[in-house]
């Protein structure tokens, strides 16, 4: 029997390596679900919902640095994919959507589920975003959408009619207005032109205070980093993408940056004379330099992002770790250590600040202290994903990463829903790793709960059972109520921000998995233990205290202003928030040892 398109899809994208395709059924896309039948070394993952099939794409392609592929049918299951495509889009990462579409006759005729898929893609897949419209087509549109999507690390989606998914395949015949493609790419090693390495190199030698900043983009240049902040003694901050690049146990890795950062990192970007920027598109300029304080040496594999955040002096084209690594022997060693010691003196206080806050006495639960009795606990080689969130900050902050493991949210786009998917993409990629979700309620109940069922249906085939998720239970939409009180001025509102009671570890135990719940101090270290050696999937319900504030690294007298707008206006939980507050802010005055 000939091959369908359907088929043929699925065939060609196994020989691109892929071997996995996160979906939900449909009939617009019952071709190429029928070849699942023929091509069984090709697997079709069921989710709960299309939309965290995008999720699970991106999350394989941010851990494995493969192309992840999701699949969906025509109309609403195509739109249902928008939201995680984005979130794989902003962060930079390779992922095919393969769309279903009504058949071709009856295209133009306001039939049942028809959407106008190419423009409504358009956007998120504009580097590649086709309708295939004959079967002679199909060969070079899967060809192009997965090296594109890996050449620009980028989203890409080819829409297939129902009808088209059906016909036999037949290869394009090699005349005038075809197009013949073949399977492979390769990656270039870029490196910046000696003239320019050298220019950079006489901006970093001059500095006294070096900061260096770290994104995403620099995964695979720990030993380089290490030793070019050793030569230039220089602190590293790292964006939120970029947590697992350093290790957070060198003395001079300051954390992370941002609303969610450290005050190691603020001290480094505030007082800093030469800012040295890797593979990072970190948005918030107000956590940068002032312009004209600092001079700026920036690396970045795509030349559009240059120069984007910050003027920077020099602007180097190339791969992070090549171009560290030529840009090393131009360095020379600083002997005036005394701001790197400045800066590690800052970070040792720093952990202990974290800790002294980490037991602060709260009701019932502080989420910070949930977070730092797992941190020393935290098995080799584990991979973490957070949500959006409040999650998010503790994540940031509490948490010290080691050398081997992973760690991943969504970056740029911040969507709630990420956390839970992400994990279950993670563990199919590493059956034999422990995987560790950090999510809170709003994000649980927004679609966490519903994709547990998910990791039901598969976790008895991965190799290491451990998949844990960790519920911050406080029954609010915590980051936006800090938000209205901290951005607007405004009190919590209980009619956007209260989230129904739900029962998590109970929830968990009817799924087959254990369920855990944590509800005072006394149970925070045994409940980690017993999860960390459990021999199935663990939901961990920590009743946590919603009041416990996510303090920015340095407050301003605009975000003073308005918390205390809100607290005059009659927030509904004033005097507990203020005694939370007051504790977290002496205790960065002054920390003591727990």
């Amino acid at each position: 029997m000939a091959a369908t398109c359907g088929e043929y899809i699925l065939r060609r994208l196994l020989a691109w390596g892929v071997r996995r395709i996160y979906g939900y059924p449909g009939d617009g896309i019952n071709g190429i679900l029928g070849g699942f039948h023929r091509v069984k070394e090709l697997e079709l993952i069921q989710v709960r919902h299309e939309e965290m099939a995008a999720f699970m794409a991106a999350g394989h392609a941010k851990f494995t640095g493969e192309v992840g592929v999701c699949l969906a049918t025509s109309g609403p299951g195509a739109i249902h994919l928008l939201n995680g495509l984005y979130d794989a889009k902003m962060d930079h990462q390779p992922v095919v959507a393969l769309v279903g579409q009504q058949a071709r006759s009856a295209l133009g005729g306001d039939y049942q589920q028809e959407v106008d898929l190419t423009n409504l893609f358009k956007d998120v897949a504009h580097e590649f975003c086709q309708l295939a419209m004959a079967p002679t087509q199909v060969h070079h549109l899967i060809d192009r959408a997965v090296r594109i999507a890996l050449d620009r690390r980028t989203v890409t989606c080819v829409i297939i009619p129902n009808d088209v998914q059906e016909m036999p395949f037949r290869e394009p015949p090699q005349k005038h207005g075809t197009v013949h493609t073949g399977i492979g790419i390769t990656r270039p090693l870029v490196v910046p032109t000696s003239r320019d390495l050298r220019r950079a190199a006489d901006v970093l030698n001059e500095g006294r205070k070096v900061a260096i900043l770290v994104g995403a983009g620099a995964f695979g240049a720990v030993d380089e980093l290490i030793e070019v902040a050793d030569l230039l003694g220089a602190g590293v901050a790292k964006a939120l993408l970029g947590k697992a690049v350093l290790p957070d146990e060198l003395p001079f890795v300051t954390g992370s940056i941002g609303l969610l950062g450290t005050r190691p990192s603020w001290t480094l970007m505030d007082e800093c004379d030469t800012l040295l920027m890797v593979g990072s598109s970190f948005p918030y300029s107000e956590f940068l330099p002032e312009i004209g304080q600092a001079r700026g040496v920036q690396i970045d594999l795509e030349g559009r992002m240059l120069s984007l955040r910050y003027p920077m002096e020099v602007n180097l084209i190339g791969d992070s770790r090549e171009t560290l690594r030529a840009l090393i022997p131009l360095l020379k060693r600083k002997t005036d250590r005394s701001w790197r010691e400045r800066i590690e003196n800052e970070v040792r206080d720093w952990w202990m600040v974290l800790e002294s806050r980490a037991f602060n006495e709260a009701a019932p639960l502080n989420p910070q202290r949930v977070f730092w009795e797992l941190s020393p606990r935290l098995p080799e080689r584990c991979i973490l994903t957070s949500d959006s969130g409040s999650s998010a900050n503790w994540f940031a902050r509490d948490l010290k990463i080691r050398h081997g493991m992973m760690a991943s949210l969504s970056g740029n786009l911040a969507t709630m829903g990420c956390g839970v998917p992400y994990a279950i993409a993670a563990k199919f990629a590493y059956p034999d790793r422990p995987v560790i979700a950090l999510v809170g309620d709003g994000a649980m109940q927004m679609n966490g709960n519903s994709e547990l069922v998910t990791a039901m249906k598969y976790w008895r085939r991965w190799k290491d059972p451990r998949l844990i998720v960790l519920v911050l239970h406080n029954c609010d939409l915590n980051q936006v109520t800090w938000e209205q009180r901290v951005m607007e001025g405004d009190p919590k509102l209980d009619a956007s921000q209260k989230l129904p009671d739900f029962r998590y570890a109970a929830y968990a135990e009817l799924l087959g998995f254990k369920g855990i719940r944590m509800e005072s101090p006394k149970d925070v270290v045994p409940g980690w233990e017993e999860a960390l050696k459990s021999d199935r999937p663990v939901v961990i319900d920590a009743v946590t205290d919603p009041e416990v504030p996510p303090l920015p690294p340095h407050i301003t007298l605009e975000q003073a202003r308005a918390l205390t707008s809100a607290i005059a206006r009659g927030d509904p939980e004033t005097r507990h928030m203020i005694r939370q507050i007051f504790r977290d802010w002496w205790d960065g005055v002054r920390p003591r040892r727990s």
